[in-house]
């Protein structure tokens, strides 16, 4: 399962309270490891008030919220009956799963913002052992059998219960041993 960038539509003026919404709820649902990253697009503006420059978050796109996640029944489920939204963006209705930001957009609202996409260096090879740091594998030791420096992804195999369980995750979840 792949984390991509997805567009909530919230309530006019209820960006704020959403973001907040979804972070509690993915806390107290235990769903860490499936939604990451909730962001409110704003970008950095210089109005004049009274004589005065004054520096404010404006926001880019009014009305709506992005949302890192990986997409699952449960996931979608966490994010559309969150208080404060009405939807996402991309879905065709029916219970059809929405369509992805593509990476290009996720990267110019990141810009925009004064943000980048956190890129992990890791130097890291095939065959090294690593510990898993987070999910469902949380403090399992593995053996990396490849490196994907350009996705930061690496695929580790975890022996569990006497099988060997191949996974993939990216560089921010594992640490080199």
């Amino acid at each position: 399962m792949e984390k991509n960038w997805y567009v909530v539509h919230t309530y006019s003026g209820y960006e704020n309270k959403v973001k907040a919404n979804l972070e509690k709820r993915v806390e107290t649902m235990g769903m860490l490891d499936k939604i990451f990253r909730v962001i409110v697009p704003e970008e950095q503006e210089t109005e004049l008030k009274d004589g005065k420059k004054k520096t404010v978050m404006r926001k880019t796109f009014p009305g709506y919220v992005l949302v890192e996640m990986i997409m699952t029944d449960d996931s979608w489920y966490v994010v559309r009956n969150t208080p404060g939204v009405t939807g996402f963006i991309g879905s065709s209705g029916g219970g059809a799963k929405p369509t992805p930001l593509m990476p290009e957009e996720v990267d110019f609202i990141l810009r925009q913002m004064g943000m980048k996409e956190a890129k992990v260096e890791m130097d890291i090879e095939e065959g090294e052992l690593v510990e898993v740091l987070e999910g469902p594998f949380a403090n399992f030791q593995g053996t990396v059998e490849e490196v994907d420096p350009a996705k930061g992804k690496v695929k580790v195999a975890v022996e569990m219960f006497g099988r060997e369980t191949k996974m993939e995750l990216d560089f921010a979840q594992i640490r080199k041993i």
